[in-house]
């Protein structure tokens, strides 16, 4: 039986992927260190171990206990706003932390490593939809600190032999279909679950920032995948490493949604208004960011399954108005 690394894998996207390689029968062990995820998000069939990537003992330790297949990365610092208040810690935890851990797999004889990444490498990009050979050009350090880690892996792949998968998403939303894991942000900074618990009245009307942006209706465009289907995703990535060499990813559903569309969908998921206000535009936010997956789909056959707005905000509905303090109510 195959066993994976899953490293962040009791936070949002971490989990979703774990519950995509148990599905399938594989086995899992989950490094976390609990900071940002949730206990109760590491699903029954999965072995936790509580751990931080700076203590390379530690991480040493893992990699003696079992063997594994491959790694899949998630543990990160991811708050573009905090990095930059916050540059050096950011790079610090990002940039150290993966290359020691991809290190250490390399050293354990697992040659196979599959990174989160992000769209944030492209900044203000050159153009839309973004395809992996857009112009790298990251605004803030934690684009940067993704980029460094990249680079860095294409290293170990050139010199150890290395076979990587860098996956840029954009903007993960939505929760398991079957209601076993969903979002828990503690800030929660992601427009869905914002605009659900506004519409919920557990959180005061939203902002928008910005209605004058060269869009249909004014407010920012953005690519919303389904988490489910960002999980598969990473799956078809590993799948690829087996039989290829390395590769990057960019990942999307390929279609953009307004912030007054999401708003909608909300209202139309819900039944309930959404409480919202105008505010000025925020600095550095692109007017419209939606992915090119055309190289993920022909590489790997990867198509997104819950493609439309509404089957995204369908599933974070039912996880939030399920779970109104959100793993908490799991003890």
């Amino acid at each position: 039986m195959p066993r994976y690394l899953v490293t962040g894998g009791a936070g949002f996207v971490g989990s979703h992927a774990v519950l995509a390689l148990l599905d399938r029968g594989d086995e899992v062990v989950v490094l976390d260190n609990l900071t940002q995820g949730h206990r109760a998000a590491v699903p029954a069939g999965a072995t936790l171990v509580e751990a931080d990537l700076a203590d390379s003992g530690r991480v040493a330790e893992v990699f003696a206990t079992w063997r594994f297949d491959a790694v899949l990365h998630f543990a990160a610092l991811s708050l573009v706003g905090a990095s930059m208040r916050e540059p050096l810690h950011y790079l610090a935890e990002n940039v150290a932390h993966s290359l020691r851990l991809a290190d250490a797999a390399i050293k354990a004889g697992c040659l196979r490593f599959v990174l989160s990444s992000t769209a944030a490498l492209f900044g203000d990009p050159d153009r839309v939809p973004i395809d992996e050979d857009c112009r790298i050009a990251p605004s803030n350090p934690y684009g940067d600190s993704k980029r460094m880690v990249e680079e860095g892996l294409a290293w170990a792949a050139r010199i150890h032999g290395l076979r990587y998968a860098a996956l840029r998403y954009f903007n993960a939303a939505g929760s398991d279909p079957a209601g076993r894991a969903g979002e828990d942000h503690d800030p929660e900074t992601h427009l869905v679950p914002l605009a659900i618990d506004a519409a919920l009245g557990r959180r005061p009307a939203l902002t928008v920032f910005g209605e004058d942006y060269p869009t249909p209706d004014g407010t920012c465009i953005r690519d919303y995948v389904h988490v489910t289907d960002l999980a598969q995703a990473h799956l078809a990535a590993l799948a690829r490493l087996e039989t290829h060499g390395s590769c990057r990813y960019n990942i999307g559903s390929g279609n953009g949604a307004s912030v007054k569309e999401v708003i909608g969908a909300v209202e139309r998921v819900s039944g309930r208004p959404v409480p919202h206000s105008m505010g000025p535009r925020r600095a550095g936010d692109p007017a419209i960011l939606v992915a090119a997956s055309d190289r993920l789909r022909a590489e790997t056959g990867w198509t997104p399954q819950h493609g439309s707005l509404d089957a995204i905000v369908r599933t974070a509905w039912a996880w939030r108005e399920a779970h109104p303090k959100g793993y908490a109510d799991r003890g």
